[in-house]
């Protein structure tokens, strides 16, 4: 009989949710401020500048929200990921390599708490 492991432990499950749920909270926030940049809610931009200025200003502005779009959106996508990761962890499936279907190591599941693959599938 085999003594390996096909899953983690409940408190092991525990201790990973409880990074990704430290790691959502963060992304959230992250997200929010890409978001507040790409509709410039604080208020921050070329009305009250020089004509000489506002082309050039208006054109960085433009770049600027074009690429605080595209971090928003990568953002959302980490997010999604995390959450996922939240339900295997629910489902107990959490820290399975979906190749091999044997258990994802530790030290990478705290580093990409939301990976499906072992760091040699991934390769």
């Amino acid at each position: 009989m085999s003594d390996k492991k096909t899953r983690y432990s409940d408190d092991e499950l525990q201790e990973f949710k409880q990074i990704i749920l430290e790691k959502l909270a963060k992304a959230q926030r992250d997200y929010e401020l890409l978001c507040a940049d790409v509709t410039n809610t604080d208020g921050n931009d070329t009305a009250d500048t020089s004509p000489t200025f506002k082309a050039l200003e208006e054109s960085a502005n433009v770049l600027g929200k074009e690429e605080a779009g595209r971090l928003a959106q990568r953002q959302m996508k980490f997010i999604q990921h995390l959450k996922a990761a939240l339900v295997r962890i629910e489902n107990k499936t959490y820290g399975i390599c979906r190749v091999t279907g044997e258990l994802i190591p530790k030290e990478r599941l705290r580093a990409v708490p939301h990976a499906t693959l072992s760091i040699e599938q991934k390769q």
